[in-house]
């Protein structure tokens, strides 16, 4: 099993915090937040290596980092050759541009670069292995249906398989919402170039999920303790803080 982490993206909310430093590497208690992804992955017994996706202005920073941090697993730093915002891939592009760069033919484990949690993920690989070679995605309940407006809306039906996904909803009817933690099986990798040969958005990885969700058998898993999807200032300050407390 291979890791991806996407850290390909420019951030540009969180300027002018990362107008020169990549969001992933910005410190959360001490420590770079794809450090706090990393430890969670190295977990995963299967893991045999760990990808980070990243662009061309952020790639050496990356490579610095790399050589300096200790893991217990092989890290590879990706470089996508985007430049900046305009010409990016997008994360549903970073994640097909590392499938063929590295010819992946195994099961894949992908989490996005400012996601922070603590809890879960070994029981999540656990979920999604039993229910292969459908794909499943990690899931949240915020517990307030006004918050995920800012997310993709998720419906289960009994068997935890996903029966709604809807991209930022205007009028909610569930609490639990996408986040960016996926496990494709290798036999179905092929199907994100096939979703993007059909032109569909190459941006927010939720549009990927529901058209698979429209096509084919997704599962959710909820995770429980604490979950932050760094978009903005203030949730990477009150992650800072909530982290550096615990």
């Amino acid at each position: 099993m291979i890791s991806l982490i996407l850290a390909a993206g420019y951030a540009t909310r969180l300027y002018p915090l990362t107008l020169n430093k990549a969001k992933p590497l910005l410190p959360v208690a001490g420590r770079p937040v794809i450090e706090h992804i990393i430890e969670r992955i190295e977990e995963i017994e299967e893991i045999n290596e760990i990808l980070v996706v990243t662009n061309e202005k952020f790639y050496k920073q990356f490579e610095g980092w790399r050589k300096r941090v200790a893991t217990k697993k092989p890290v590879k730093i990706l470089n996508d050759r985007s430049l900046s915002e305009t010409d990016r891939l997008g994360a549903i592009g970073d994640m097909d541009f590392a499938i063929k760069e590295e010819k992946i033919a195994e099961d894949l484990l992908v989490i996005a670069g400012d996601n922070l949690f603590e809890l879960g993920l070994r029981e999540f690989v656990d979920f999604a292995k039993h229910r292969a070679p459908a794909s499943s995605i990690g899931l949240y309940n915020l517990q307030d249906k006004e918050a995920v407006k800012r997310y993709s809306q998720v419906r289960l039906d009994e068997d935890d398989r996903i029966i709604e996904f809807e991209e930022k909803p205007q009028n909610p009817t569930s609490t639990l919402v996408a986040k960016c933690v996926y496990f494709f099986p290798a036999a179905g990798l092929n199907l994100i170039s096939e979703y993007l040969v059909s032109g569909s958005p190459t941006d927010a990885p939720g549009h990927y999920i529901g058209w698979l969700c429209r096509r084919d058998v997704v599962y959710g898993f909820t995770f429980c303790g604490r979950w932050y999807d760094i978009g903005n200032y203030e949730i990477y300050k009150k992650a800072d803080e909530d982290f550096a407390s615990k």
